[in-house]
């Protein structure tokens, strides 16, 4: 009798293909030496944020490349991650014109798809959670949707102001929960840690794997039994590596959190807020618990202030309609939370590269200024995804007639194994990127 059944289709039924976070046992899985010694690697991760209402006009820009690159004022925060900065222009999502409001610049700025008005909600699935659910199995939290400012209701100009609260989009109906609560954050990553992954692999497909044998022939029960053999002798070398302290495949650096769980109830203080969630961000990346992040720094039609830089006065949303020095002031602000990321990322060594060379870390907002001109997108990315992006770099797509801002989330999808033929508006990777 024949049966249809591969070593890794019958992993994959099994569900165990990511159970363990060695991978040392992925040659068991009749893989080549070379995609081992990959497996055995830090991964790949993800990391989105968002400040709502765009840029200071006249001092959003780059110049030149690696340490000589010059940047505008407010980028100045991420000058020493010059070498590692890929810094992009001229992107921008079509669908996004229609409007021309917050609500209708941010509801798609992950997807790039059409948005529904009259009060309705009709979006498209977001980057990051598209990758969520190809590779979230792979971690305890497929992806973390973090916010310091909670969600907007109502409707303003015929679009619902849940566009310009969520920018990640769980289905084209449905924005991912969105947690705005350090505590509650803190504790999706670490309570109830008992997952199949914490499991011996042959605990986890044992069930499965009686159920398999009855459905194949005497040849091949021999056979799954000299697998099963193999990975129990796998799991033990590890567990012996482990006791003795050295390192086979990959592990994270941390196996459980270095920093107290945050105060309970939502912070009144926006520097403390928005510093929690950066170290929430990463410390979620630091120990494995998921590859993809999204921060939501602000709402696009935001209500925060900023007392702590003098800033008082007038709320988000109005202050970005001056484009005077107070701006650029909120501006430098909201870019030193991607520098403070980066420097923690940095500092975490992974092997040959530390874990900011293991991460895509973007920073966007759905227009380039306060004027609501989306016309182009303000991106600036930092990191190495693993060696696959290089860094030091000035891209611009201003006059490529294919600058639609989903052809790099196509490149990001490609950097963590994932790869559409298409995605919102776009049939093709950016290949610079």
């Amino acid at each position: 009798m024949k049966h249809d059944i591969s070593r890794r289709t019958m992993l994959r039924g099994l569900g165990v293909t990511m159970a363990l976070p060695w991978m040392e046992s992925v040659r068991v899985w009749g893989d080549t030496r070379k995609a081992a010694k990959q497996a055995s690697e830090a991964p790949v991760r993800m990391g989105i944020l968002f400040a709502g209402c765009g840029f200071h006009s006249k001092e959003w820009w780059a110049k030149g490349e690696g340490k000589a690159m010059e940047l505008g004022k407010v980028l100045a925060p991420l000058k020493d991650f010059r070498e590692k900065m890929v810094f992009i222009r001229g992107l921008y999502n079509k669908e996004a014109l229609k409007g021309n409001i917050h609500s209708s610049q941010t509801g798609n700025l992950l997807s790039g798809a059409p948005l529904a008005s009259g009060g309705r909600i009709q979006s498209g699935t977001s980057v990051d959670q598209y990758v969520a659910k190809r590779i979230g199995h792979q971690t305890k939290v497929p992806s973390l949707v973090l916010g310091c400012e909670k969600s907007n209701p109502g409707v303003h100009k015929n679009y619902s102001l849940l566009y310009s609260s969520h920018i990640s989009w769980s289905s084209p109906n449905t924005p991912t929960p969105l947690e705005v609560y350090p505590a509650l954050a803190f504790d999706r990553l670490f309570k109830n840690k008992t997952e199949t992954g914490d499991r011996s692999v042959l605990d986890a497909i044992l069930g499965d794997a009686k159920d398999l044998r009855r459905n194949i022939s005497r040849q091949d029960q021999q056979k799954l039994d000299e697998y099963l053999n193999s990975v129990r002798e796998v799991e033990q070398r590890i567990e012996s590596a482990g006791q003795r302290g050295e390192l086979q495949g990959w592990r994270p650096t941390l196996t459980k959190p270095n920093m107290p769980r945050p105060k309970d109830g939502y912070p009144q203080d926006i520097v403390e807020h928005m510093r929690l969630m950066s170290d929430i961000l990463v410390l979620a990346f630091q120990t494995d618990t998921t590859r993809i992040c999204t921060l939501k720094l602000n709402n696009d039609h935001g209500t925060l202030r900023f007392p702590h830089i003098g800033v008082d006065y007038m709320i988000h949303h109005l202050l970005s309609h001056t484009d005077n020095a107070d701006w650029l002031k909120v501006n430098q602000f909201f870019l030193e939370q991607m520098a403070y990321i980066a420097r923690r990322l940095d500092a975490i060594q992974e092997g040959p590269r530390t874990a900011l060379d293991n991460t895509m870390l973007m920073l966007c907002s759905s227009m380039l200024t306060g004027h609501h001109n989306a016309s182009q997108l303000p991106v600036v990315m930092l990191g190495g995804a693993g060696g696959r992006i290089k860094g030091g770099r000035n891209l611009d797509y201003l006059k490529n007639p294919n600058r639609q801002m989903s052809r790099l989330f196509l490149s990001m999808m490609d950097k963590m194994n994932v790869r559409p033929k298409t995605f919102g508006d776009a049939v093709a990777p950016l290949d610079e990127v």
